[in-house]
């Protein structure tokens, strides 16, 4: 999906995740906005972040892998 990576709901919020956290298949990783529009980004595995390569407030499309988990 093209539009712009957050990396939380809100500049003051904690973030979703961070390198080293734990996370669920399906658990919010992030949104992306498009067009006005906030989509929850949900992960597709479970595993530890190892490394997180876009920053809050990146635009990114299609294809553009946002993190790694392993």
């Amino acid at each position: 999906m093209n539009g712009i990576y957050y990396i939380s709901p809100s500049p003051s919020a904690p973030e979703f995740v961070k390198e080293g956290d734990t996370i669920s298949a399906g658990q919010v990783v992030g949104l992306i906005e498009a067009m006005k529009v906030f989509n929850e980004i949900p992960a597709t595995v479970s595993g530890t972040v190892s490394k997180i390569l876009v920053e809050s407030g990146q635009v990114v499309q299609p294809g553009d892998v946002l993190m790694y988990v392993g």
